[in-house]
């Protein structure tokens, strides 16, 4: 899918159908098909394949080619089943517009172009659109990891605060495997703002060879600023994914060694009638007490004191 924006008034807007994509500003790549990639070739760009999108050399992500930057990042998205996941985009920064290659469904790129022209950079000229996107972006990985936050908060809350009897194996097995998928965000989400700061400080060595560079260096620093305070939070919630793992993991083992303990003391407090039992079960030629028409309710009743005895002794000791 090809979708191409010219700026209008002030705001992106679709181009209209049947225009030349010389006069789009900002193309954006989905998928794209043979005829679409020749199509984008036609404006003197190399439109690179998944596979090259997806190496991890530094200097087939971040480099110049004619006058032309190529800048790959990772960022978290979804699939065509809307399953979460993180690929790779490219951004080919042009002198006279602006090219995104991508194969999944980042949301930013989504509704960047309704909220185009209320960007700091605002979305003019092409390093004004770039810049404006990973403002979005930035954006959206702030809010993705203040989602993991309240999810890591919910389960701590739930972990720590639900009453003890309410605690099942499967309620625990549900709480880790949250944390799991919250690890497992935030670590898409940290790898995404690497890239996207090697990204930005690529460009940023650039600016004084753009047009409004100066202008937009403080743009730049204060994109900078945002990912390097999202990479503190990322530090503080990996270390909540390890507390709330160690906690869930601590209440598993609670409630496995209660299970133990009360198999172990039913198995106690049916040793000492089975004691006796087996004592009335000898086979001896001469057992008084066998001949005895009280014999059978006397065994019953040393069975029963016997078990009753061994259970007020471990309620006094307070094993149970």
């Amino acid at each position: 899918m090809i979708r191409a924006y010219c700026h209008t008034a002030g705001h992106l807007t679709p181009l209209p159908e049947g225009a030349a994509l010389e006069a789009a500003l900002w193309i954006d790549l989905c998928k794209p098909l043979p005829g679409q990639e020749d199509a984008a070739r036609t404006l003197g760009i190399d439109v690179p394949t998944l596979a090259d999108m997806e190496e991890i050399e530094i200097s087939n992500r971040l480099y110049r080619e004619n006058g032309v930057d190529y800048m790959t990042v990772v960022l978290p998205g979804l699939t065509e089943t809307k399953t979460p996941m993180s690929g790779p985009v490219t951004f080919i920064l042009m002198p006279d517009r602006l090219v995104t290659v991508r194969h999944h469904v980042p949301r930013p790129f989504e509704t960047y172009p309704g909220r185009a022209d209320k960007t700091g950079p605002g979305c003019a000229a092409p390093e004004a659109v770039f810049l404006g996107l990973l403002e979005e972006v930035i954006g959206r990985l702030a809010d993705l990891m203040e989602g993991a936050g309240s999810a890591l908060e919910e389960v701590s809350r739930s972990v720590f605060a639900m009453d003890s009897r309410a605690k099942t194996a499967r309620m625990l097995q549900h709480a880790l495997e949250r944390v799991g998928r919250e690890s497992d965000l935030v670590a898409r989400v940290r790898l995404s703002l690497l890239t996207l700061e090697r990204a930005l400080g690529f460009f940023g060595m650039t600016l004084a060879d753009r047009r409004g560079g100066d202008a937009l260096r403080p743009v730049v620093k204060g994109l900078m600023r945002d990912i390097q305070a999202l990479e503190v939070h990322g530090d503080y919630l990996s270390s909540r994914v390890a507390q709330a793992t160690d906690a869930t993991l601590g209440m598993i083992n609670l409630l496995q060694n209660t299970a133990v303990r009360i198999v172990s003391v039913v198995a106690v407090l049916f040793l000492p009638p089975t004691m006796i039992a087996s004592v009335f079960g000898m086979n001896f030629a001469v057992m008084p007490i066998l001949s005895q028409p009280w014999g059978y309710p006397a065994a019953l009743g040393m069975m029963v004191a016997s078990g009753a005895a061994t259970y007020l002794f471990f309620k006094w000791n307070k094993w149970l």
